[in-house]
């Protein structure tokens, strides 16, 4: 692949040298150009821009362009956009600083003291956290998601969500570009778990283990909801272990619980691992339990090179392909298209495939790359 010209981002700061929030505004500036986002971000001259220089001029027209002004005349901002483009935002160091509760001294005009490089910093890390949109997993959920998602949007920052699904925040903010790239979780959970059932040849009384995150609710809980009402459905007696934090931060964590299990419940037909990290560990854990390859029909979601492996071995039957490529890229794009053209928020399924032993070896290499 070509290596590609990098897209940087200018910053034109205040002129002004008699108020301090002008000299605050230009130091911030070099903080950012050096410090907080070096190679990413050039500064632009404004007294030069005035004047006529074409490079500064032309840079602002075809690049994004942050202002960074001292006070309510807008210098920067009204110059770069009579003479180039609209900036991509703006920054006024006054109202800035008043958000973050600090005082502008009249001291700092001419030097800044111990306190005002302190307020030159984080003035740096307002300019360089501006951003034109936000991708995120919705793990979190409703609640403590939407008030960020409500704050995004009326700053004027769009916000989308990918893996997990916010539904509610999706249904007010749609058209605005917030949009949803993953499985909708409970049907990719039916699915998974109703496929397995049909191939297991699963029967009314026998014994399935589903490892879910149930209790975690919102959209990502509903995933391991669907799983075990598929197999419900048709009338299987479900043990279900709910992921503890230990297994959810290293799937090693849990073999032990893995093993008990087994032991406990010899007569299990099928184990849904409703975790990327448990699946890529099933190789792992049913070779503890001393199971052999097809003994117990195991099920579960997103593809690795660890369960492209187990697959191979006959240990992981099934598995259900996120192709998490899309859910990284189509987000990007989302914003991309929302910022250029107004475009509404994208609503995609990823979640459309299962591999197993017939495909994982056309699957494979992409999963290793993390395409699929």
């Amino acid at each position: 692949m070509p290596d590609l010209p990098q897209k940087k981002v200018g910053l034109i700061a205040c002129s002004g040298e008699e108020l301090a929030c002008g000299t605050l505004s230009r130091v911030a500036v070099r903080l950012v150009l050096e410090e907080l986002r070096p190679g990413q971000t050039v500064t632009l001259c404004l007294p030069l821009f005035l004047a006529g220089e074409k490079e500064e001029r032309a840079f602002a027209r075809f690049y994004p362009t942050i202002a960074v002004d001292g006070c309510d005349n807008w210098c920067a901002r009204r110059a770069t956009e009579t003479y180039s483009a609209p900036v991509a935002d703006a920054v006024r160091v006054d109202q800035e600083l008043a958000q973050l509760g600090i005082e502008a001294r009249p001291s700092w005009r001419r030097e800044l003291d111990v306190e005002g490089w302190q307020a030159a910093r984080a003035l740096g890390q307002t300019i360089a956290t501006k951003v034109d949109g936000i991708a995120t997993y919705g793990f979190a959920g409703e609640p403590a998601t939407g008030p960020i998602v409500e704050q995004a949007f009326k700053q004027g920052t769009i916000f989308t969500t990918l893996n997990t699904a916010l539904p509610d925040s999706e249904k007010k903010f749609s058209a605005k570009g917030f949009g949803y790239v993953g499985a909708p979780n409970y049907a990719a959970g039916l699915a998974l778990g109703s496929e397995a059932a049909l191939r297991a040849k699963l029967q009314k009384g026998d014994s399935v283990f589903v490892w879910g995150l149930k209790g975690q609710g919102g959209d990502r809980g509903q995933r391991t909801v669907g799983v075990v009402d598929a197999f419900e459905k048709v009338g299987a007696k479900v043990i279900y272990q709910e992921i503890d934090a230990a297994t959810n931060a290293d799937p090693n964590a849990g073999t032990a619980t893995f093993v008990g299990l087994i032991k406990a419940n010899p007569g299990v037909k099928i184990v849904v691992t409703d975790h990327g990290g448990l699946t890529s560990n099933v190789g792992v854990y049913a070779k503890a339990a001393s199971l052999t390859p097809g003994q117990v029909y195991f099920a579960g979601f997103d593809m690795s090179p660890n369960t492209a492996k187990a697959v191979k071995e006959g240990f992981q039957n099934l598995v259900i392909d996120q192709q998490p490529y899309l859910q990284g890229y189509l987000p990007i794009l989302n914003i991309c298209l929302t910022k250029k053209y107004g475009f509404a928020g994208f609503n995609v399924n990823t979640a459309g495939a299962f591999v197993d032993s017939t495909n994982v070896d056309a699957v494979a290499p992409l999963a290793a790359v993390e395409i699929r």
